[in-house]
Parts: structure tokens; C-alpha cells; sequence
């Protein structure tokens, strides 16, 4: 299993906007075979001093593929290139971690 942990940083007060794109997106990438896991998440509320916030222009993409050949077949998929396009002038930042599963 490949899990990978996506940080996606809109431009100010933009993060509503990527993220309609982004659950628009969702069926899609649900749909592809060896997806797991695929959802957003932003900052839980009242959890107390000891929480990293994100911030309110971030969120941050959790998923989980069943093999690195999955993974790379969603990168390349026409409907990320799409949402890539739909997206792009919104998006300050983003940063990709892809992990393993430690032993």
C-alpha cells in the first residue's frame, strides 16, 4: 500500500473554491482502480493548544493506493489534468509526500 499526504495551500480566500473543484473531482478518482482512500481535510476546531494549525487557506489531501502503479496511473489520469486546469491560478502551493507503510 502506498499512502500519500498532499498539502495544498490556495491563494487567500480561495480555499472554497479549490475544494468545490476538488470534491467534484472525487467520483472520479474513487472510480479508478487501487484507490483506497481519497478525501480532504482541514483543520479540526476546539482541540487546544497543542494543534499545528494549517491555517485557513490550506488542506490537506489523504490517500491511500493499493501499489505505486496505481498512484502513477492517477497522476496521469485526463481528469487530474483537467482539475490541474481548473485549479491552477487558485493554487499557491503544493506539496506531495508519498510513503510507505513503516516495518
Amino acid at each position: 500500500m502506498i499512502h500519500v499526504i498532499a498539502i495544498i495551500t490556495a491563494k487567500p480566500g480561495m480555499r472554497d473554491a479549490v475544494l468545490k473543484e476538488f470534491r467534484a473531482n472525487m467520483p472520479a478518482v474513487h472510480a479508478e482502480q487501487g484507490c483506497i482512500e481519497y478525501g480532504p481535510a482541514i483543520d479540526a476546531e476546539g482541540i487546544g493548544s497543542f494543534q499545528t494549525r494549517f491555517g485557513p487557506d490550506t488542506f490537506v489531501v489523504i490517500e491511500k493506493w493499493e501499489s505505486p502503479e496505481a498512484l502513477k496511473a492517477h497522476a496521469a489520469a485526463p481528469h487530474m489534468a483537467a482539475y490541474a486546469a481548473r485549479t491552477r491560478d487558485m493554487i499557491a502551493s503544493r506539496v506531495i509526500h508519498v510513503l510507505s507503510p513503516a516495518a
